[in-house]
């Protein structure tokens, strides 16, 4: 683009609008693509539009809304839309519930070819119908196309942005503990996990209270199974010492192990083991006294169909600890962000 007189500017095509706010009006006076007149350079002039900004020809380069478009296209995501463009920018909202997710390292490349600005939800985040999810645009009004092209080159590459649906999980519950199963205390955890699957598609398939015998935690595991258990959350019996039993069981089950421990705070000794298809999950008591743990941070990538690895869990270092706030505002805080 170029920037010239008014009175030199008939016949070229301007490449922004021109404002106009007067008895009221607020809005633009001349669009973007409007070829100037003769009778328009007056208008212009009341407007304190000494100069405007045309298109040069060949000049290689894009406007702001077009750049917007283009990242656009260059970024689809299944379950989501773009909105726009408005003020040089397009807005990735959400149509599905699930877990955003954004190739980080793609995305500082991305951002680092100059005048590109592409701004989104942390990774493995957790949204709703209609959120915000990312939004893109350019800092200047025009930039080289040569930069926009550069973007598609590395998003052709592999895809920037993902939404993952929650799936419908059949889940059996499996509390262990002989004060529970004797009757002597009565069991809380069920109520909680009950809570926290509300917020996911589900069918409960039930929930057993386990006295401390590794023949009753295998027995309710094993009929979780045949009848279908997509997820299988154990509570109690969680911690390292020697009468806790679940860990011990989940294995004889032949589960696969991942961890038995996360850098996480509250939640540290969580289990997480797979049974072929079957997430596994091994639950300690701190989800029952504390509003939000690392069960909270885990549930919806199980239920997005994530497979956990041992790497995804030990990036829970960074943000794996709680701030306890006052009132619990997860998971807009920086607990699970990883």
């Amino acid at each position: 683009m170029k920037k010239v007189d008014v009175e030199q500017a008939v016949g070229l095509s301007l490449c922004h609008d021109i404002t106009a706010m007067r008895d009221g009006f607020k809005g633009a006076a001349f669009r973007r693509g409007h070829v100037i007149t003769p009778e328009d350079v007056p208008a212009l002039l009341d407007l304190g539009k000494r100069t405007v900004f045309v298109w040069e020809e060949n000049a290689g380069e894009l406007h702001e809304e077009d750049c917007a478009l283009r990242f656009a296209a260059m970024a689809p995501v299944e379950g989501a839309h773009y909105e726009g463009p408005s003020e040089g920018k397009v807005v990735l909202r959400a149509d599905v519930r699930g877990m955003f997710r954004v190739d980080t390292a793609l995305l500082r490349e991305v951002n680092a070819i100059p005048d590109v600005t592409i701004s989104t939800l942390p990774d493995h985040y957790p949204v709703e119908v209609g959120e915000r999810l990312c939004s893109m645009r350019i800092v200047p009004l025009v930039t080289r196309e040569e930069n926009v092209l550069r973007a598609e080159e590395l998003c052709r590459e592999r895809p920037l942005l993902a939404l993952k649906p929650y799936r419908r999980l059949k889940v059996g519950i499996i509390i262990t503990g002989s004060e529970l199963y004797s009757g002597r205390i009565k069991d809380k955890f069920e109520a909680v996990a009950r809570r926290k699957l509300e917020k996911y598609p589900h069918e409960l398939l039930g929930a057993t209270i386990c006295d401390d015998e590794p023949d009753m935690l295998l027995s309710a595991g094993r009929r979780f199974l045949e009848a279908g258990a997509e997820l299988l959350i154990f509570s109690g019996g969680m911690s390292v010492d020697p009468d806790d039993l679940t860990p011990a069981a989940i294995r004889a089950m032949g589960a696969e192990v991942v961890s038995h421990g996360v850098p996480s705070q509250p939640g540290n000794m969580t289990l997480v083991a797979y049974l072929g298809q079957t997430a596994v999950l091994g639950v300690p008591g701190a989800a029952i006294s504390m509003p939000t743990t690392i069960f909270d941070v885990l549930l919806p990538q199980v239920f997005t169909g994530q497979r956990l690895t041992l790497d995804d869990l030990r990036r829970l270092g960074e943000g794996g600890l709680c701030q306890q706030c006052g009132s619990c505002h997860f998971p807009n805080c920086t607990f699970g962000r990883y």
